[in-house]
């Protein structure tokens, strides 16, 4: 091996040789040379940072194939033809849905060969037995795992494939990790390091903090003040955007309204056809449109760097969403602005979109699938229930939490009370944080310092750009030095249960409950009542 001291150098010099860049980003050189000596990583660093450029150097630098697991096929794409433009050390190829069975194994037996470096895959192709027996014969040393919090029960994107992903990677051979995410508050970093199994791992986190962002709060009481507040702030701005909306017809109905304002606009959401979301995309990235108004389908891995304004025509279900949202924006570093257009009444489609509770008869019908064929193949258990691949997934993973408590894997009631419960909790989880966002757009504090104490950070000084900071509402937050609850201390709460402290202020503290999710609590009632204790 390599010594250590040596891994810096080698990793400069091939970011600058094979890939251009004469000076590497934060966190870039870090988290690549802790693979190179031998740590699996998780890297935690803004959209645009660059975080690709860690696995890709990585890559070219250990013995054998690397492995991505990516949950968009556009931005595959996109990364392999990149990597192919750079010359036949970096070729990549894919094995997905968009393939032929010939194509698939074409891209295999390249890997195997040696031809190919990087061998890009959706979650669900790895968890195709054959796929990963072909894949583990590769013996490949690194598997990147791209949007790593979904990995995580507590994520903000939950996606039922990528749960799973710890296990699949062991059973390819272990190979080093690197872990990829723009957005995940401590609790879901821990999450993650678990949920994939990393292994004398190093968490290099960049910060959360995007200085050439002005952030914003437009607050409206109708339907029809919001639409006028949206156009207006669009047809106002200089330079291309993107609004997002929560719904496929809002998106539709904004596009139009913009358009009548003199802006060229497009849409773009899930229930278009693949052809018209790519021409959509190509229009924008192109230039050929100057505002593409999507739902939060769209923007993850787009590289587009002169975007000068993202717009939230509605509340976005969680402070998660909206940050990774608002990160697209300058990310060339000049100026950019981000404006939520806040209705109270618009937090009730956050409440709509979080998950339901399954039924407890279904519950039932999958922990029998599991009995009956001794284990959680996903496609064995959507065989014997008939159930589609989403449901039957979301249902195997509240098992497999149960499980991880010490939770028994029969079909008795006891063990269907307590994956439902798990459900339960979840769904407390995804609308505390919609409470969150209510807190972010009703804040008097700076609200760059608010969403970095949402992920755990502190800011020292005022952003100065945030509209509480220029007009002299937001001051200095006082932080309560003498507070028996420190950030990222465990504490416990009779009726709440354990929890990890998120934000301290002066008169007020937040907690991430497992149980329940977030709660801001006064920190006179705690002390008075004895409401936490550390745990």
């Amino acid at each position: 091996m390599t010594p250590p001291r040596h891994n810096g150098h080698r990793v400069r010099r091939t970011a600058e040789d094979v890939f251009g860049h004469a000076r590497l980003l934060p966190g870039q050189e870090e988290a690549t040379r802790a693979l190179l000596d031998g740590h699996d990583v998780l890297l935690v660093s803004p959209t645009g940072s660059g975080k690709s450029l860690t696995y890709q150097v990585a890559g070219l630098l250990m013995d054998g194939c690397t492995v991505v697991v990516s949950p968009l096929l556009a931005l595959q794409q996109d990364q392999i033809e990149g990597l192919s433009e750079l010359g036949p050390d970096a070729r990549a190829s894919r094995v997905s849905s968009a393939e032929t069975e010939t194509q698939r194994a074409e891209a295999l037996e390249a890997a195997r060969t040696g031809e190919v470096e990087f061998l890009f895959l959706a979650p669900e192709q790895l968890a195709n037995p054959d796929v990963r027996r072909a894949v583990a014969a590769l013996e490949p040393s690194l598997v990147a795992v791209d949007e790593a919090h979904c990995v995580s029960a507590w994520g903000h994107d939950f996606r039922p494939d990528y749960f799973r992903l710890g296990e699949l990677i062991e059973e390819i051979g272990n190979p080093r990790i690197i872990a990829l995410t723009a957005t995940a508050a401590p609790p879901v970093r821990a999450d993650i390091v678990e949920r994939l199994g990393l292994r004398d791992h190093r968490t290099v986190v960049t910060g959360f903090e995007r200085e050439n962002i002005a952030l914003a709060v437009q607050r409206c009481l109708t339907a029809d003040d919001a639409r006028r507040i949206v156009v207006d702030t669009v047809a106002g701005a200089e330079g291309s955007g993107i609004v997002y909306c929560r719904t496929r017809k809002a998106t539709e109905e904004y596009a139009a309204a913009l358009e009548e304002a003199g802006r060229s606009a497009c849409v773009y959401h899930a229930g278009l056809g693949q052809k018209r979301r790519t021409q959509a995309q190509e229009a924008f990235m192109a230039g050929e449109v100057e505002v593409i108004v999507a739902t939060s389908a769209f923007g993850m891995g787009i590289d587009k760097s002169d975007i000068r304004f993202v717009v939230h025509a509605q509340v976005p279900e969680s402070p998660d969403t909206y940050y990774q949202e608002v990160g697209r924006a300058g990310r060339d570093g000049d100026p950019a602005t981000a404006t939520l257009v806040y209705r109270p009444e618009d937090l009730s489609l956050g409440r709509f979109f979080t998950s339901g509770i399954p039924e407890r008869d279904d519950v039932a019908a999958v922990l029998a699938a599991v009995e009956a064929t001794g284990g959680t193949d996903p496609r064995e258990v959507r065989e014997r229930t008939g159930f589609g691949t989403r449901k039957a997934g979301r249902i195997l993973n509240l098992i497999e939490q149960v499980e991880q408590t010490g939770g028994r894997l029969d079909a008795g009631a006891e063990t269907i009370e307590a994956v439902v419960e798990r459900a339960e909790a979840h769904r407390s989880l995804q609308q505390s944080r919609v409470d969150m966002m209510r807190g972010y757009a009703e804040t008097g504090r700076c609200r760059a310092e608010y969403l970095l104490g949402y992920f755990g950070e502190e800011q020292d000084d005022l952003c100065e750009t945030c509209d509480n900071c220029r007009e002299g509402v937001a001051t200095a937050t006082s932080r309560n030095a003498d507070s028996s609850f420190p950030l990222q201390s465990l504490v416990r709460h009779e009726e709440f249960g354990t929890g990890t402290v998120t934000d301290l202020e002066e008169d007020r503290i937040t907690v991430l409950f497992d149980d329940v999710g977030y709660r801001t609590l006064a920190l006179e009632v705690v002390e008075e009542q004895g409401l936490l204790e550390r745990a």
